[in-house]
């Protein structure tokens, strides 16, 4: 029986399998399509795997630069800390990469490879991401009952970067896996004011101390990205809730200029010193007091107004000039007399990507982001020019800047008022103090000491460079992060890793037992961006937290402003 429609001719039926079948082939060529990662994308946003699909067609999507070529090299490098961690510390948090052994130093439920999700998919490093995912969806983050998982460390490292693979990939477990931390990290709120106490149990909810009573404000202002865009995510009140009442502590307390100390005070709330810094008690703070307001669509006022204030306090208290280089730097001050103590950190070097990051995203006046921008590229030439400055390419941890001579109040280098004097003389040669190009010196010629000598493969100065590049073009930052991965190379690597380094003035340098979980998230994560031709990570629709982790930008919906009180 012919069952053939009357107004389709038996002469065409050849046709419909070369038809299909050539459809078929089309279609297997064609990305396949994800359902929509989360929230509310802004118009024109695509994610990472929808401008690459996965598996590439040829021809190959990036130009054959000599920056793509090294933003491979880079990729090289990760996968053999990765592959070296993998050997070597699987299921353990970090490689020891001169024993070939593993560390557990961040409660033992394989920091390394959480760390490097998100690093991986960015890398377009597909087989390996999703060999991890089985790891990642048996963890079920227990401790014993005499163990506890510190609060900040676990937020940013463990939550930030399940969230930022789950947000690039859009693995439902991953958000699932994230949900469960988060809730179970919650204990660590339930203190008189909310101040989150160093650290819990992640079973029992019993909380404990670190070696201070009191809470540094790093800590305290360092969990609101995660925690927020965790609540957007799942709708959980409380999320949103325990992160938000610090930050009305933060703007009800009584700060003098924008100079928020570096300890609170866990039964009241209250300001516990009188120090003030971008250093390792407070850096991420003022970060989060920034990004904040950008990941969540420029919508959160009390935040953009907290940084503002912390940002115009640093720019006029802490930042100073040596006397003969003209080095800018950044430092801290204490005391009633506001006294510095000309101490610079290698951790400090976050600080010009965040100001330039700033400057282009604040409703500042014209004097004001220039003047932003000023600070940023001078410091950051700083924090290069500790590295070049060295034989083995690489900058110390920390060190103390010379002051200038016959000045007991220690303020005659501040650089705000250089600038001021510079202006008064009508700006001679265009260039402001500390942005003037910069000689570099051997030891005992130089304009600082080493206080600590060490190199910790640390990200603070190439994430700088990268956003500088990336918000700039100039491309200064991006043959100085080229120099910085070369002596990386060189210097710190083994034959299962990269190792950081005993002292920074020799070359070779001699290498101590240790490759930090950051180095997968930051340090080459920064690199790769830096050198990749493709803006993978556009920074009007994402926003990194401190660990490197990127997080999309989102809207509040109007149901979410009710509930919580989004003004």
């Amino acid at each position: 029986m012919n069952y053939v429609r009357p107004w389709l001719p038996k002469t065409k039926l050849r046709f419909i399998p070369l038809v299909l079948g050539s459809a078929l082939f089309l279609w297997t060529l064609l990305p396949y399509p994800r359902p929509p990662l989360h929230g509310r994308p802004r118009p024109g946003f695509r994610y990472p795997h929808e401008r690459h699909p996965r598996p590439r067609p040829y021809p190959p999507p990036h130009p054959h630069t000599i920056w793509q070529e090294r933003a491979e090299q880079v990729k090289g490098a990760f996968l053999h800390a990765y592959d070296g961690y993998l050997k070597y510390a699987a299921s353990h948090d970090e490689l020891l990469p001169l024993s070939n052994a593993a560390v557990d130093n961040f409660n033992g439920w394989g920091l390394s490879l959480v760390e490097s999700l998100d690093t991986m998919w960015i890398m377009d490093l597909q087989e390996d991401f999703m060999d991890a995912l089985p790891v990642i969806a048996n963890m079920t983050f227990d401790l014993p009952s005499t163990e506890y998982a510190p609060f900040f460390e676990t937020v940013i490292r463990y939550l930030g970067g399940l969230l930022s693979a789950y947000s690039l990939s859009g693995e439902p477990m991953l958000l699932a896996r994230a949900d469960d931390l988060g809730r179970m990290l919650l204990p660590a709120f339930n203190t008189p004011h909310g101040l989150p106490t160093y650290a819990v149990n992640t079973v029992t909810g019993a909380t404990r101390q670190g070696w201070s009573s009191d809470v540094l404000w790093a800590e305290a202002l360092s969990c609101q990205l995660e925690y927020k865009y965790l609540a957007h995510l799942t709708g959980r009140k409380e999320y949103f809730e325990h992160v938000e009442r610090i930050m009305d502590l933060m703007a009800l307390a009584e700060v003098k200029d924008g100079m928020f100390p570096t300890k609170w005070k866990m039964d009241t709330a209250e300001p516990a010193n009188d120090q003030f810094s971008v250093g390792a008690f407070a850096d991420s703070a003022h970060e989060y007091l920034l990004k904040q307001w950008l990941l969540t669509g420029q919508s959160e006022s009390k935040a953009r107004s907290l940084y503002m204030k912390s940002a115009s306090a640093i720019i006029n208290h802490l930042l100073y000039l040596t006397p003969n280089r003209q080095l800018l730097y950044v430092t801290d001050i204490s005391g009633s007399s506001r006294w510095p103590s000309h101490i610079f950190e290698h951790l400090s070097c976050f600080l010009p990507g965040l100001l330039a990051l700033g400057a282009h995203t604040l409703p500042l006046s014209d004097d004001d982001r220039q003047l932003h921008m000023w600070a940023a590229e001078g410091l950051a030439n700083t924090c290069w020019i500790t590295y070049a400055d060295h034989k083995s390419g690489l900058g110390p941890d920390e060190m103390v800047m010379e002051d200038w001579d016959e000045d007991p109040s220690g303020y005659k280098g501040r650089w705000v008022d250089h600038v001021k004097a510079w202006k008064r003389k009508g700006s001679p040669g265009g260039v402001p103090p500390g942005l003037q190009g910069i000689e570099t010196k051997a030891r005992g010629q130089r304009d600082y000491t080493a206080r600590r000598g060490t190199y910790l493969l640390r990200p603070e100065a190439v994430e700088s460079f990268c956003l500088l590049w990336r918000l700039t073009r100039n491309e200064t930052w991006r043959d100085r992060g080229w120099a910085v991965f070369e002596s990386i190379e060189r210097e710190t690597k083994t034959d299962s890793g990269y190792s950081t380094l005993g002292s920074v003035e020799v070359s070779p340098a001699p290498k101590m037992n240790s490759m930090p979980s950051f180095f997968l998230a930051e340090t080459l994560k920064y690199l790769y961006l830096l050198f990749s031709e493709e803006e993978l990570i556009p920074l009007e629709h994402w926003v990194f937290n401190t660990e490197a982790h990127p997080l999309p930008i989102f809207e509040w919906a109007d149901w979410e402003k009710q509930r919580y009180h989004i003004n």
